[in-house]
């Protein structure tokens, strides 16, 4: 019942319209960017497999998503990120877009494997240098840099070896974090740790729809430990090396969760299994509240396999903030088929509700309710909602994306953002997902979560509405830096076949 993407067909005119909290364009909006505060980190994230392409390029080993997607049947169409959006090649062309969006951060990931192509070892010079070449080019463009350190590309080599399921991956992890610190960290002053470890153990390990596509619940929990411990113990390697000037972080799936028959026991006592699941399980331990196995019992099993003399210690610590990534909610019923949390989820299509193209439900309050539950633990650190975006189908007409889905979906979750600070919650930036149109794991190049489009047989960008929306609300940009930023979108329009 972990909520992850799934290939789904869905009729073209499948779209529920909006609803009415969405903000129609002609209507002001009852909030502007000063609202948030003059520290308040306004950006876009991207990830190394999703967008960088150049798989092979300069000594770059292979991962465990080059190896998955050659598997027939496990990407839509059989796609893969061989080439994606080649923001290897193009990453001044696309940061010129972001700064002229008026950003003034932008997430990324490394690809591990580019850096270390056996996963530990030697170093490959020419791929670090890429970051290295990276990370300046965003300060050169006043975009502060947020490095995240794993996102879901381990390096086949190590997988070789067991990879999450190996517990020497926590030493492996944390000799990579050291590479990365002792390269880049004179000018990175944020960093995240790993990427949503619910979505890489669970849809990787036990669902087994994203690499490395295993399906035992040994393994799910054996990762599941495994990636605890990395989180904390890369948080130490990067604060042992940085001391004084880094924010260390780490990020979160989240889905506010709801029961599908209110007061109903079994969907009430379902809802509390899933939320324990799927929004606490990584959060508390680093909190050293251990994991949440008085709602979840099975999770005992865990700790007698797994969890060894002294690791409620090594799972603590002491984040400067959480990355709060949120899409969408959840409604869960009771389901007597699935042990360990005894519950599934109902799809938003048999509910009636609008839905994206990921088939997630249109609930921007979502995030709200995610920055309270998280706010509300005695510990949290500062929050930042590092991941949110929505999915509809765009088209490219005269040179433009009229996209008003997606732009509704933006000002509404910037909206509820708003709402959770005035209320006291210490949120401290928005970053959209994703700065462009991307490969979507399972979905292939199906999906469009971009504020830029891509075309992926010409490479070339288009900012669409909803980014234009975005660079309007943030003042980045007047007439003449939009009209750079839209030559720029127009440059280097190599084909690339997918």
């Amino acid at each position: 019942m972990l909520r992850a993407p799934r290939m789904i067909k869905l009729p073209a005119n499948y779209h529920e319209p909006l609803p009415a909290a969405f903000y129609p364009a002609s209507t002001p909006l009852p909030f502007s960017r000063s609202d948030f505060g003059l520290d308040f980190h306004w950006g876009a994230a991207a990830a190394a497999y999703q967008t960088e392409g150049a798989w092979q390029h300069q000594g770059k080993g292979p991962s465990i998503w080059d190896d998955f997607t050659r598997r027939k049947g496990t990407i839509r169409r059989n796609e893969h990120g061989r080439v994606a959006a080649d923001f290897y090649n193009r990453y001044e062309t696309d940061l010129d877009l972001a700064r002229g969006l008026g950003l003034t951060d932008f997430r990324f990931s490394a690809a591990w494997a580019r850096v270390l192509p056996e996963g530990l070892g030697a170093v490959n010079r020419r791929g670090l240098d890429y970051y290295d070449r990276l990370v300046d080019a965003c300060l050169e463009r006043d975009l502060r840099p947020w490095l995240t350190l794993y996102h879901w590309d381990l390096p086949s080599a190590l997988q070789a070896r067991g990879g999450w399921t190996n517990r020497s991956i926590v030493g492996w992890f944390s000799d990579y974090a050291q590479v990365m610190a002792r390269r880049l960290g004179d000018r990175v002053q944020h960093w995240a740790v790993l990427n949503e470890p619910m979505v890489f153990v669970g849809a990787g390990h036990l669902l087994g729809v994203h690499a490395p596509g295993r399906r035992h619940l040994g393994a799910f929990l054996a990762a599941a430990h495994h990636a605890t411990l990395a989180q904390a113990e890369g948080g130490r390697a990067l604060r042992a090396m940085l001391p004084d000037s880094a924010r260390i972080g780490t990020t979160f799936s989240c889905s506010h969760l709801t029961p599908h028959r209110p007061g109903n026991a079994l969907d009430e006592a379902a809802t509390r299994r899933a939320d324990a699941l799927l929004n606490r399980f990584f959060v508390e331990p680093t909190l050293g509240l251990g994991y949440p196995v008085a709602e979840l019992p099975a999770l005992r099993w865990l700790l007698e396999r797994y969890v060894k003399p002294g690791d409620d210690q090594r799972m603590k610590f002491s984040f400067d903030f959480w990355g709060v990534q949120n899409y969408t909610r959840e409604v869960v019923k009771f389901s007597p088929w699935l042990p360990l949390q005894w519950a599934t989820l109902v799809p938003a299509k048999q509910r009636g509700v609008p839905y994206t193209d990921m088939g997630w439900e249109v609930y921007p309050e979502s995030i709200y309710h995610m920055l309270k539950q998280f706010a509300a633990y005695p510990d949290a650190p500062k929050l930042l909602v590092t991941e949110s975006g929505s999915t509809f189908p765009d088209v490219v007409q005269d040179g433009r994306v009229p996209d008003a889905a997606r732009r509704a979906y933006l000002q509404a979750a910037i909206g509820q953002v708003l709402r959770a600070q005035r209320e006291g919650v210490d949120v401290g930036g928005y970053f959209a997902w994703s700065l462009t149109d991307n490969f979507e794991w399972a979905e292939g190049y199906g999906p469009r979560f971009g504020l830029i489009h891509v075309d992926y047989e010409t490479q070339e960008r288009t900012v669409k509405d909803s980014g234009r929306w975005y660079q309007a609300f943030l003042g980045g940009a007047g007439m003449n830096q939009e009209r750079t930023a839209d030559n720029a979108a127009r440059t280097g329009n190599q084909s690339h076949a997918q």
